[in-house]
C-alpha cells in the first residue's frame, strides 16, 4: 500500500457543473471527520461535498457519502476510485457547484469518477510506500549508550526523546520489518542488560 504524502486538487468541468476534488492524507477516522466539517465550512457555497475515505494499513477502513446527491451516484463512485488504487491513509473530496443542467444517474457517476481519478492520479505522484511502525523504549547502560545509539540510527529508527537517569532512556519509532533485529542487537551489545521495549 502507499500513502497520500501531501494535498492535492483537480478540477473538472461536466455540463456546466464544476467538480473540484481533493486527495489528502488522513490517519483516524475522526480526522476524515474533522477534515470534512473543514472542506463543508470551506466551501459553504457549493452543492454538494461528497466525501470517501480508505484507512489503515491494509485499507480495511472506508466510508463514503453522497452529501444529497441520488444514493449510488457520488461517494460510491469516489470509493472505488480509491479502492482501486493502492492509497490507503487518504481522503477524497469532490465539491460540486450546480452548473443548471441535471447530469441524471450515469452522468452524476462519471462526472464523480472522473473528479476522484484525477485527483487520485497527482497524490499517487506524490505517495510513497507505507512503512509499519512500532514505538520503542529501552534503558540503557552508560557504559552501551554510544554503541546502542549507534545501532539504533543504523537501524533507520528515529529517536524521539532520551532521559538521563540511573540508564539512558532512548524512546523513538522503528519499521516493523526492522524491530526485531534492533531488540537482537541492543540485547547483544548491553550482553543481555537491556531490552527493548515494543508498542504500537
Amino acid at each position: 500500500m502507499r500513502v497520500c504524502t501531501v494535498p492535492v486538487s483537480a478540477e473538472t468541468v461536466a455540463r456546466g457543473s464544476r467538480f473540484l476534488a481533493e486527495a489528502f492524507p488522513v490517519e483516524t477516522q475522526e480526522g476524515a471527520r474533522a477534515a470534512l466539517r473543514e472542506q463543508k465550512a470551506k466551501y459553504a457555497d457549493a452543492t454538494h461535498v461528497v466525501h470517501a475515505f480508505v484507512i489503515g494499513p491494509a485499507a480495511g477502513i472506508l466510508g463514503c457519502s453522497d452529501d444529497g446527491e441520488p444514493s449510488g451516484t457520488a461517494g460510491r463512485p469516489v470509493l472505488e476510485v480509491l479502492k482501486g488504487s493502492c492509497l490507503t491513509n487518504v481522503m477524497v473530496t469532490v465539491t460540486r457547484w450546480f452548473g443548471g443542467t441535471l447530469l441524471g444517474t450515469g452522468g452524476l457517476v462519471k462526472a464523480y469518477t472522473e473528479a476522484a481519478r484525477s485527483a487520485v492520479e497527482l497524490a499517487l505522484a506524490r505517495s510513497h510506500e507505507l512503512v509499519e511502525t512500532l514505538d520503542f523504549a529501552v534503558a540503557v547502560p552508560y557504559d552501551a549508550y554510544e554503541r546502542v545509539r549507534r545501532e539504533i540510527d543504523s537501524a533507520g529508527a528515529t529517536v524521539s526523546g532520551e532521559t538521563f537517569a540511573e540508564d539512558v532512556e532512548v524512546r523513538g519509532v522503528v519499521s516493523r520489518s526492522g524491530a526485531d533485529s534492533l531488540s537482537a542487537r541492543v540485547t547483544d551489545l548491553t550482553q543481555g542488560r537491556s531490552a527493548v521495549r515494543l508498542s504500537r
